[in-house]
This record gives structure tokens, C-alpha cells and sequence, in this order.
């Protein structure tokens, strides 16, 4: 099976239902499904087929939905591009993913066809709106999604109808989505999060989605107040933003809802208070990636445990190993090993880059975590920002959460810096608020951290630099 059959339970299972709310403008399943087709037959008639690249560089837009549907059609694979990218960045990827053309609102110099949104639409309008027939199986290339680049150049990984199907089967039946939800998504859909989970569960579900450009903090209160959603996916950051919200109006938007997810990012556990709090809800974290889609999620009906990523999804095996190799205990630490029908394809045109992912079958993430004897894992970071300081493993999210619960840090980021006599040292950047005082922050880090576990300075800064997804970039610092 393919995404088509699929998506095929809500574009025409539900083809007369209320499927999509966009600026004022109201679409049911059946005209997404006869825009898509559309656009699928202009891509034809323009000589794509499967197999071929088409990059899209668009905010969200009903456009960029009609796009990604149109190439799910016609066996073209979809290339969204961070919007917040530009031209060294958007030229990488070009020349990587060598699209037939490029979709984008802005004029971005490139050596392939440039067409807008509008100008794809308005061409699209007087083809058929039937169905173009094209034999895909579930192997088949349905997205190249280029990773964050928090560490260096992005890699494509390769995501098939197959990765994309698993996962969203998973989180409509875990997290008992069903068409009655109303859907808020503000996540941009260039990401996993925003297209292989929202857009994804949304026409599986045959919910009603309300589809926002970005999420503004702003207007994103009055946003939940009128579309009254019970369903809502975001970031830490978000929920950060979220918590500035009235009590008496997060309340109202608190009994609306049913469920609150958070991913992309690790949530600090006193968020996770602090919203409960405010909004009656805790919030359901998990875990997953560009390469993987999701791994393993707190159960709904059951205990969303704070400062953990809950269980492995169906489908999905896991294996903690340390550094030399060997199976990682209860409660120490080891990298995730995934294996699972949600481990994408590999990276685009770059097999050496894909064979040094996989260890015996199993994809090597270069996520530290712990596992509690009752299976729930807790991240402990990446492999890449383990500090080594004089013999001893500091894994900086610790140190982090702590640094994050005092009252006058705002937010934390702890970074190995080279030291002659112990290898590295932890060092915090802090953003702070009134009152911060690095002596006072010192002594009560010596009161709880062990001693080769305490910053050796802390290094005030506006703001720490992440990428759209709110995922820290530590090697910005």
C-alpha cells in the first residue's frame, strides 16, 4: 500500500467533510483531493515522473499541501526546504537533491525552473481534475528531508510511503486521533513534525485542521479560542510561550482540549509542571527524528512520566550500547539503536554516509539514553555533546534541567570547553532574569552536582541560538 490508498480514508472515504480551515477559507476532502490531482497532472504535463525532485521552499500554505499530495500522486519525490534557509543553505540542497524544478514565493537564484505557489495553481486550474494513474509501491521515495544541520552540511535522509504510513498509523491509533478531533497545526511543513505527523495523522484521521502560517505568541490564545482545537502538536518553545497566557483564558482553552503533544526538542520536566498547572493537561513528550519519524512516545491512556520520551511505538526495537559496543544496563547510559519499518531509506547519494549509520541492521541515532526498569527512557543528550572531563562522562542535559529550575535562568545550555589538565569542562550559557548572581549559582550547583560535574564559568548571553524547530545549536556557542 501506498500513501494514496491511505489518505484515500479521508479524501474520499470523507470527501464531503470539513477537512481544512486556512485563513478565513474553509476546504472540504474532496476539493484538497481535486486540487491535488490538478497539480499532479500539471506536474506531468510539465514532464516529471516518479522519482524525480521537486523542492519547495514555501511557508505553510494551502499550496504547499496541494504540492505534497500532487507528488504523492504521481511518484515524484518531495523536497521542502527551511524556509528560514537562505541562498548558501538553499544552494546546498539544490545541487543535492538536483530538482527537476524549485515552488517558492521569493526569488531565490538557482539553475532550475522557478515557479510560485499562485503561478502553479492558476495553471493547474483548467486541468482534469481526476486522478493520475501511477503504479508506486510502499519502497518508493515519498520525501528527502534534509537534517537540522546543527552539527554541520545536511544530509538528505530519504523517507518512503512505507516510513511515512507506519508512522502515521501509529499515532492515530497511540494517541487515539480520531475525525472527531479539531486539529490546530502552527508547526511549519517543511519539518517531519509538521508534515509526518500533523499533515500526516490529519488525513489519516479525517480530522478537521486549522492550518496556521506560524505560530505567532501573539494572536496564538485568540487562535485557540475561536477554533476551540482538541488536538494540538508543538515545541518546547511553544509551550514556553504558552505559559505567558492567562490563567482564566488558558482554562477555557485547557477544556477544550484532549491532547497536547510535544517533540523536537527536549521539554524541560518543570514546563511540563508549570503547564499542567495552567492548563489542567499534561503534556504527551516524544521522541523521533528526520531519519526515523517517530521512535517512542508516554502512552496516552497511562503515565506521560516527566523528563522521559515514554515506550518504543509498535514496530519499533530499540538497543542501548556503550561505547565499546556492549548492551547498556538499567540506568547507565548507552546510544539508541533503532530498527524498526520506520527507519528511513538511507541518505540521499550518500552511501558511505548511510553504511556508517547502521551497526547490524540497526540505525545508530547518537542519542544518549537511559532505560528505568519499567521501560520508559529518559535522553540524555547527543554522543556529540558528551563532555569527557578527566576520565569522568558528563552528560550536559542534566546539568541543563537543574540550571533551568532556578528561578533566575531562563534557559541553559552546557557546552565541553577544552582544558589542559582534564580533557574538557562543562561550561553553562545561561539566558537570565533579574536577580541572577554566578556566585549564588555556583554554590547551589556545588550543593547538588557532583564536583566534575559543576560549570566552570557561566556565560550570560540574549538568547541561544536554534534552529526552526527550537532545537539548540551547541555548535554555534
Amino acid at each position: 500500500m501506498n500513501l494514496c490508498q491511505l489518505f484515500d480514508l479521508s479524501l474520499r472515504g470523507r470527501k464531503d467533510s470539513v477537512a481544512l480551515d486556512y485563513q478565513g477559507v474553509s476546504y472540504t476532502f474532496g476539493e484538497i483531493e481535486t486540487r491535488s490531482n490538478r497539480v499532479a497532472r500539471l506536474l506531468l504535463d510539465r514532464g516529471f515522473a516518479p522519482g524525480d525532485r521537486l523542492c519547495v521552499y514555501l511557508p505553510n500554505c494551502v499550496e504547499m499541501i496541494d504540492l505534497f499530495l500532487a507528488c504523492v500522486k504521481t511518484g515524484v519525490i518531495f523536497v521542502p526546504i527551511n524556509i528560514l534557509y537562505r541562498d548558501r543553505e538553499i544552494s546546498h540542497i539544490l545541487e543535492d537533491a538536483d530538482p527537476r524544478a524549485l515552488v517558492s514565493q521569493t526569488t531565490v537564484h538557482c539553475n532550475v525552473p522557478l515557479w510560485t505557489a499562485k503561478e502553479i495553481t492558476a495553471a493547474a486550474q483548467s486541468l482534469s481534475e481526476t486522478r493520475p494513474v501511477i503504479s508506486l509501491d510502499g519502497d518508493a521515495p515519498a520525501g528527502i528531508i534534509y537534517t537540522s544541520g546543527t552539527t554541520g552540511t545536511s544530509k538528505g535522509a530519504v523517507l518512503t510511503h512505507h516510513n511515512f504510513a507506519i508512522n502515521a498509523t501509529n499515532l492515530v491509533a497511540c494517541w487515539s486521533i480520531t475525525a472527531a478531533d479539531r486539529f490546530l497545526l502552527a508547526l511549519p511543513l517543511f519539518h517531519v513534525h509538521g508534515l509526518g505527523n500533523g499533515i500526516h495523522c490529519w488525513l489519516v484521521s479525517g480530522c478537521r485542521m486549522r492550518l496556521l502560517e506560524r505560530f505567532d505568541h501573539r494572536t496564538a490564545a485568540a487562535e485557540f479560542l475561536d477554533f476551540e482545537p482538541t488536538l494540538f502538536f508543538g515545541v518546547p518553545t511553544i509551550y514556553v510561550r504558552l505559559l505567558n497566557v492567562e490563567a482564566g483564558t488558558a482554562r477555557k482553552i485547557g477544556e477544550r482540549a484532549r491532547l497536547f503533544v510535544s517533540g523536537s526538542a527536549p521539554l524541560p520536566a518543570e514546563v511540563l509542571r508549570d503547564f499542567e498547572k495552567l492548563y489542567g493537561h499534561t503534556i504527551l513528550e516524544r521522541y523521533g527524528m528526520s531519519e526515523t519519524l517517530m521512535n517512542m512516545s508516554n502512552p496516552y491512556a497511562g503515565e506521560r512520566r516527566a523528563g522521559t520520551v515514554g515506550l518504543p511505538l509498535p514496530g519499533v526495537s530499540v538497543r542501548l550500547l556503550k561505547a565499546v559496543g556492549e548492551p547498556a544496563m538499567e540506568g547507565e547510559t548507552g546510544e539508541i539503536h533503532l530498527r524498526g519499518p520506520n527507519i528511513f531509506a538511507g541518505y540521499w547519494r550518500r552511501d558511505e554516509a548511510t553504511r556508517a549509520a547502521f551497526a547490524d541492521g540497526y540505525f545508530r541515532t547518537g542519542d544518549l539514553a537511559t532505560r528505568s526498569p519499567d521501560g520508559y527512557y529518559t535522553l540524555c543528550g547527543r554522543q556529540s555533546d558528551l563532555i569527557i572531563s578527566g576520565g569522568f562522562n558528563i552528560y550536559p542535559r542534566e546539568i541543563e534541567e537543574f540550571l533551568q529550575e532556578q528561578p533566575e535562568v531562563s534557559e541553559a545550555a552546557v557546552k565541553g570547553e577544552p582544558d589542559r589538565a582534564r580533557g574538557e569542562v562543562p561550561v553553562a550559557y545561561v539566558v537570565v532574569n533579574p536577580g541572577f548572581d554566578p556566585a549564588v549559582m555556583d554554590e547551589r550547583c556545588r550543593a547538588s552536582l557532583a564536583s566534575f560535574k559543576l560549570p566552570r564559568r557561566f556565560v550570560i548571553v540574549e538568547s541561544l541560538p536554534r534552529n526552526a524547530l527550537g532545537k539548540i545549536q551547541k555548535h554555534l556557542l
